[in-house]
Formats: structure tokens, sequence, C-alpha cells
């Protein structure tokens, strides 16, 4: 039986009733907001709730052999992986904090206001595949599981008859993880050139960086450029942007440089050549060539980016990064990243993720403004 208490409850409950604001006097609009954001329709995206990178749809990318899985054509999947840094670690909470810098991103109101497009409702199914699980006990271990997840997520099928490989935008991690991104890339596409922007050269020779401790230490986030031209998985082609860290050998980190195959945009450069000599570099440099983009937040100047493990004074702004991204329109762009996003550093304004965002989504508008074409 209910007691009094219940009843009187219950009995509440049934007289309450709606509460109904009255208009403001004098004034009416029938403005739509964001296509029904202030509906009772609990179906929309808000600021609450599972977040996913720009609140596009997830998708269990993952699932085991034999499960279907909903077809996709960019791929966003986090890389939570920080046990290869050489300084502050703090990345593995990276895709998290850029998927939370994101969430005032949505597709319904993502037009550009330079460009009236929205890359989000374009010909592209973007989805949100989650994080790869990474175990964060063993180097290697990690990094075959990474190498794994990319394999798979890149192996399923596309909505497009004529683009049938995925293409992956990763959330770092530490920039370890582009080196799995790279093997990937490779066994898809072929050998890609790389642009890198970044404070430091990551073409380190292991045996300079980590490797005169043990060969498990060599593989970090300094060195991950030269052993991915050691494995053959890029082009002679490469090019670094916003490069002002200092380096360990005064000449033999930039000769071993040029043996990996970079050249060099200092961020200094910038002052000289502007955004748009910057951005003719890079196309020049790279013409003609299949191409991966790696953001390392740290090409921002820490006033910008706190939120990293290794800060370098006197970098680029993001409003600079980002016209310099937007100006790399028309190259295939077959895989990129944006990587080494600490959020425990970052401000209570969230200024790191909130730019790595932006990053990310500069990223996915590069891919879906040129569909690219798997070689024979």
């Amino acid at each position: 039986m209910l007691c009094a208490s219940s009843f009187l409850f219950f009995a509440a409950l049934a007289g309450a009733r709606e509460i109904v604001f009255p208009p403001v006097s004098g004034y009416t609009t029938d403005q739509a907001i964001l296509r029904g954001y202030n509906d009772p329709d609990i179906s929309q995206p808000k600021f609450a709730g599972l977040m996913t990178y720009a609140n596009l749809p997830y998708v269990h990318c993952l699932a085991a052999d034999g499960e279907e899985v909903e077809r996709f054509d960019i791929a966003i999947m986090g890389a939570p992986f920080d046990t290869g840094v050489t300084a502050r670690p703090g990345a593995r909470f990276g895709p998290a904090g850029i998927r939370q810098g994101s969430r005032r991103i949505t597709p319904t109101a993502g037009w550009d206001i330079y460009t009236g497009e929205n890359v989000l409702l374009d010909w592209a199914k973007i989805v949100d595949c989650g994080d790869a699980p990474l175990t964060f006990l063993d180097n290697t271990a990690a990094l075959k599981q990474l190498d794994k997840a990319h394999k798979i997520v890149s192996s399923k099928r596309t909505t497009a008859s004529d683009y049938t490989t995925p293409r992956i935008v990763t959330l770092g991690g530490d920039h370890t993880t582009t080196l799995s991104a790279l093997r990937s890339t490779f066994e898809r596409w072929g050998p890609v050139s790389v642009i890198h922007f970044d404070s430091h050269i990551d073409t380190w020779d292991p045996k300079v960086l980590g490797g005169g401790i043990s060969h498990y230490a060599g593989v970090n986030h300094g060195t991950f450029l030269h052993i991915a031209h050691e494995e053959g998985l890029i082009r002679n082609t490469s090019i670094h942007a916003g490069i002002r860290a200092p380096v360990i050998r005064p000449k033999g980190d930039v000769r071993n440089d040029l043996r990996c195959g970079f050249e060099m945009v200092k961020a200094r450069d910038i002052d000289r050549l502007g955004t748009q000599g910057v951005i003719d570099r890079l196309k020049k440099r790279v013409a003609g060539t299949k191409v991966y983009i790696s953001v390392d937040i740290d090409v921002l100047d820490p006033a910008f980016a706190p939120a990293t493990g290794t800060s370098e004074v006197g970098g680029w702004s993001t409003r600079e990064l980002l016209t310099i991204l937007d100006g790399l329109e028309g190259l295939e762009v077959v895989g990129a990243d944006v990587v080494e996003v600490a959020p425990v550093y970052d401000s209570a304004g969230e200024t790191t993720v909130l730019a790595a965002a932006e990053v990310a989504l500069s990223l996915i508008g590069l891919m879906v403004k040129k569909p690219v074409i798997v070689p024979e």
C-alpha cells in the first residue's frame, strides 16, 4: 500500500502544470535558431552528454570481424598515447580534450563565414570512431595496437563509389602516433610527402635522442620521422613549417634532417614571407604527390597553445596557422593529425583545445574539398 507521503507526492505530480513565460511586450519574432535548437526536441546536439568530435555520429569502426560497420568516407580516431614524450606527459588525454574543444561545432551550424561552405554536410560521410585502445605500459605494444587500428579503419567501405579508401584524421596523443598513421597511408596510398607543422624537427636519429639508453627508448616523439624515412614511408619531398626549437647537434641534426627528405620553413620566416609566402613554399615542395599533414599543436606560440608537452616561445598565432592550412586547398591529402595536446596544462578558457578542434576542422575541410582516388 502507498503511504500517505507517497500518495501526496504522486498527487502533486499529477497536478503539476507547465510553466509558460509570457512574450516580451512589444517584441515578437519568427526567427528559427539553429534549426530548432531551443525546441523541446532532445535529439539535438548540446553542450552536455557523450561527446564526439564536432557532434558527428559515432561508429564502432573497430568492430570485430564479421560485424556490420556503417560506411564512412572520413574517420576521426583518437590515439591516447603519451609515453614517447621527452618533456611533460599528458597528451594521452588529448583526444578527449580536442573533442571537448569541438563541442560548439555541429554539422547543422557549420557554415564557414569565409567561404559559405559546410564541409561537414558535403559529399563525405564523416564519423568519429572513438579512441584506439592502447596500453600505456609498453610503447612497442601500444604502437602495434595503433598500427592495427589504422589498418582496420582504413580497410572499411566508403559511401563514395569512386573514392573507395577512407581517410583518417587522428587526434593525438604524442607525436610518436604519427608513425602508425604513416605506415597506414603507405599501405593504402604508397609513400607520401609530409607537411609537418611543429616547433621541432622530429627527425632526430634514435641513437642521438633516446637510443643511447636502449633501442626501445629510441622510438619517441622526436625520432618518428627519421624512422618513417628509414622504413621508406615518406618521400624526399617533405617539409617542416614553424620550426624554431634548438637542435642537439649544431650541424649533424640539420644534415640528418636533409637526408630524411625535409626542407624547412622556420617560424620567423613568416615575418618575411607572410602567410601566402609560406603557403606557396609548402605547395611547391609537395606538388604532384600524395600528402600527409601532421600538426603538432606546439607550432603555435604558448600564448595560443599552452597545453602541450614541449612548449617553445616565438611561434605562430592560431589565425596564422588556420590561414596557412586553409591555403593548402587542392592538395591530395590522404591522412592528417593534430597531436601533442595535453589538456592538463590548458587555461580555464580552454585555449589549446579550442585551437586544436579548429585545426582538425581545417584538416577535414582539405580532405572534403579534394577527394582522392586510390592508385592502382
